[in-house]
């Protein structure tokens, strides 16, 4: 059965077509979810909270081939409430391991990238987090949260631009050491 397929019969009210769509984006929402909050409690919460709001809404759902988009923008929504509600921070920790300095932040690990988010806002987070390590296109990324285009680049460069400082103050610790 086609992705397509599954959603349609999910939307049709079959319980295991579901769960089959949900096994599918599990890893996608826990790594989405982690880049936000800082426990896994707080992941665990918005996740679950995720699923049964998609599918309590799963019927209301225009357009089957967005599936991955709109559950996305559910969690997202779920993250941003959980961090108001907690008033919680995500602590930048500092990597001892680092890899020459001269590399991009593009080839920075998943493991350091995760750190260094905890330096930037929501708003460019959620761009970083969707364009880098979701490989969500800026296209995808501005259904998943509404905004425009040139809104998800200028993020994105905000964030790029940030994410240098962060990075060279991380490495500029760690030199002392």
């Amino acid at each position: 059965m086609s992705s397509i397929q599954t959603v349609l019969a999910a939307m049709s009210g079959s319980r295991e077509a579901f769960i089959c769509l949900i096994h599918e984006s599990e890893q996608m929402m826990y790594a989405m979810a982690k880049g936000f909050l800082k426990s896994d409690e707080d992941v665990a919460d918005a996740i679950q909270e995720t699923i049964l709001k998609a599918y309590k809404g799963i019927i209301k759902l225009r357009e089957p081939a967005y599936f991955r988009t709109w559950l996305i923008r559910i969690l997202i929504n779920e993250c941003r409430q959980l961090i108001r509600k907690n008033g919680k921070v995500i602590p930048m920790k500092h990597i001892v391991e680092r890899a020459d300095p001269s590399n991009r932040i593009e080839a920075a690990s998943q493991l350091e990238l995760y750190d260094l988010l905890g330096g930037l806002d929501v708003e460019h987070k959620e761009v970083v987090i969707l364009h880098y390590l979701e490989d969500f296109s800026v296209k995808d990324i501005t259904q998943a949260l509404g905004i425009s285009e040139s809104a998800v680049k200028s993020r994105l460069y905000r964030a790029r631009a940030k994410l240098a400082i962060l990075f060279k103050e991380t490495e500029g610790e760690v030199k002392q050491q």
